[in-house]
């Protein structure tokens, strides 16, 4: 989206109680840190998520520099997700993706120590960083969430992060046995409290439920052919789509096949495929949909809303959830 569209959606959701914003930053998209700052600019109360931010794409000095001032601009509402990027589009830039999780665990720590204001001097195995220190005093608590799926990277993030980023196309039991492992190992580590849990989500809530549940299998549809491509080539991403969807390999590659030879996602997909991947339907199908996150763990969900009936469906969640 345009950082326009983005100042319209942030408006649109601060005036229904929603509040925080997430920016996902795409490879070779637009940035999002003229979007995060027009929101911070636009808004008054909310919290702002940048990122997520790989260091490979941003040097984590830069991120640093960057994130500390927009939180300065912000009043103190910024957060920080970062991750280790997409493989191909990693390499696509000339990096080796061989030890990315090394690379990320660098980077915080070197983030971490900036936003400190510390004096950062450091020979790694990705970065060497020497006599670095920013020239200004950010604030120094600034939360660090990490985007993490796989085993080691979400046991990572239970050492050294303030809270775990979940992707879309992700099943509650799926969340719920990562968030499992990132208590484990936030307790092994000596943390005394536990890291936060967001997940991305396509969001369509409407009165109408046939309505919505049409408009969240085409933001699925959009979705699917990529993350299924990525299953075949990542077991952690198949585990993603698959635990505890009823979705049976064949089904998945059936209606990726559908798809991509035109069929549209009203004919392709079923129920299933909402009620895995999706907060959609009347205000107790949202409801009920994010209990089940809840309680596998998730502290935060982010939905992305579609359309030119954000701000009504943005309403409509918001006092659907109010409600008691």
């Amino acid at each position: 989206m345009t950082p326009q569209a983005c100042v319209e959606q942030a408006r649109a959701a601060e005036s229904a109680g929603i509040d925080a914003v997430w920016f996902a930053e795409n490879p070779f998209a637009r940035g999002i840190m003229a979007a995060a700052t027009a929101c911070a600019l636009a808004t008054k109360k909310q919290s702002i998520g940048a990122g997520v931010f790989n260091p490979f794409g941003r040097h984590p000095t830069l991120i640093a520099m960057e994130v500390g001032a927009l939180d300065e601009l912000s009043g103190g509402r910024v957060r920080l997700g970062m991750g280790s990027g997409l493989g191909h589009a990693v390499e696509r830039m000339g990096f080796s993706t061989e030890r990315s999780l090394t690379a990320l665990r660098e980077a915080i720590g070197i983030v971490r120590a900036l936003l400190r204001g510390e004096e950062v001097n450091t020979v790694g195995a990705a970065f060497n960083v020497q006599r670095v220190k920013l020239d200004y005093r950010p604030r120094a608590d600034i939360p660090i969430f990490m985007a993490a799926r796989g085993p080691r990277a979400v046991k990572t993030c239970g050492e050294i992060a303030d809270g775990l980023i979940v992707s879309n196309m992700s099943t509650a039991d799926f969340v719920a046995k990562a968030v499992h492992s990132l208590h484990e190992s936030a307790r092994t580590a000596g943390r005394t409290s536990l890291p936060a849990v967001v997940q991305y989500m396509p969001c369509v809530p409407r009165a109408d439920r046939d309505e919505a549940f049409r408009a969240a299998k085409r933001a699925i549809a959009d979705m699917l052919p990529s993350y299924w491509a990525l299953a075949q080539r990542l077991p952690d991403a198949r585990a993603a789509l698959m635990e505890g969807s009823g979705i049976s390999e064949t089904d998945f590659a059936t209606a990726t096949s559908r798809l991509k030879a035109g069929e549209t996602s009203a004919d392709v997909l079923d129920q299933r495929f909402v009620e895995a991947f999706a907060i959609a339907g009347n205000a107790d199908d949202c409801r009920k949909q994010a209990a089940a996150h809840a309680a596998a763990g998730v502290t935060e969900l982010a939905l992305t809303f579609f359309g030119p009936a954000f701000a009504a469906d943005m309403s409509y969640i918001g006092k659907a959830w109010a409600s008691p």
